[in-house]
């Protein structure tokens, strides 16, 4: 039978109020935009993420940031930051950790692999085989790593962003839907635009500028801005039925031959909730659930062929989906129930 490694401290009470967790959300945002330029949106969902104890899968062409993103989160909250180029020779203990015989000690000792950190940038996921991507996933799902018949817990706040390149195809092995179902967020990061472009060309002329990046608030305020997120942001009964009807319309959409998982609300409102807090606000709004309805949904959908040929997108269709969804009234998303109820009745993992 396993045991459990006391790694991961008990989640405890939050010590901020809505005004200082905004107040600590944008500082952190503002910090990173020092190194990350032109890219404030994607920050600010990099962000919602980890405090949703979620995960981010970047489809995107190498050398747009996405390296320099994860460490610039990680130093701006002082946080440890992990990393790994995914090829297919890697065993999943080249993750994980594995145990070494220590000949001193006479026995096996085990070594923490990269992703004992808080962020792990998993570069190239594509690339690893489906046994060491099933590893990687696994660890996401559970925060937890098994080996040697003892559970080892992962550090709070833990955020992978996972990478693969759209271009270069030759020897990956495609994530299949059920893995990429696991994700949070699906993001691209693009191209910084001419004057981004330049800033980043002369920041980084002689070293890169994300090395003098320092922390504006400690690890310890994250996991307690996770837990804020968790117990003090309220989402009322019919907010809870708002995200439940988006997800199952797009199960009935006839241009699409696969629909939302019961994981895509649930993790709709886990980022919601974030983005209420990142306001100031102590409700979720039926425009938090839009806001970050592209990112949650757009990745756990699939076109039906006729839909392809007709030139449809994923995108489109998810708008079409928002026109026929009612969304609540102001007087409804305060009203009594945090729809918490509702939401296990029918949406359970």
């Amino acid at each position: 039978m396993a045991t459990t490694s006391p790694t991961r401290k008990a989640v405890r009470r939050p010590r901020l109020d809505s005004k200082e967790f905004s107040k600590a959300f944008e500082s952190v945002v503002d910090n990173a935009q020092l190194v990350v330029k032109g890219k404030e949106e994607v920050i600010r969902l990099a962000l919602v993420a980890m405090l949703s104890e979620g995960h981010i899968l970047f489809e995107d062409v190498p050398g747009v940031g996405k390296t320099v993103l994860a460490r610039a989160l990680a130093q701006s909250m002082n946080a440890k930051a992990g990393r790994i180029q995914c090829t297919p020779d890697m065993l999943p203990g080249d993750i994980t950790g594995s145990s070494i015989y220590d000949q001193e000690k006479k026995q096996f000792v085990f070594h923490e692999g990269p992703i004992f950190a808080n962020i792990l940038l998993s570069d190239e996921i594509n690339r690893a085989t489906p046994k060491t991507q099933s590893a990687l996933l696994e660890a996401m799902a559970e925060r937890r790593v098994t080996g040697d018949g003892v559970v080892r817990n992962l550090p709070r706040p833990f955020l992978v962003l996972a990478t693969q390149n759209p271009v270069e195809l030759a020897g990956t092995f495609p994530l299949p839907e059920a893995q990429l179902d696991r994700f949070m967020f699906k993001l691209r990061m693009g191209y910084p635009d001419r004057e981004a472009e330049k800033t980043i060309m002369f920041d980084n002329a002689s070293k890169l500028a994300v090395d003098d990046l320092g922390p504006v608030v400690d690890v310890e305020v994250a996991a307690d801005m996770i837990t804020y997120a968790q117990e003090s942001v309220q989402a009322s009964d019919a907010v809870g039925y708002y995200i439940v009807d988006l997800a199952q319309t797009t199960r009935e959409e006839p241009g699409l031959t696969l629909g939302a998982s019961p994981r895509a609300p649930i993790n709709l409102l886990r980022a919601a909730r974030v983005l209420a807090a990142s306001d100031g606000r102590t409700h979720v709004y039926p425009d938090d659930v839009r806001h970050i309805l592209m990112p949650v949904m757009a990745h756990r959908l699939m076109l039906a062929p006729d839909a392809v040929l007709r030139g449809e997108t994923v995108e489109a269709i998810l708008e079409r989906v928002v026109g026929r969804v009612k969304a609540p009234l102001m007087g409804d998303v305060k009203s009594e129930g945090n729809g918490r109820d509702v939401l296990k009745k029918g949406m359970k993992n």
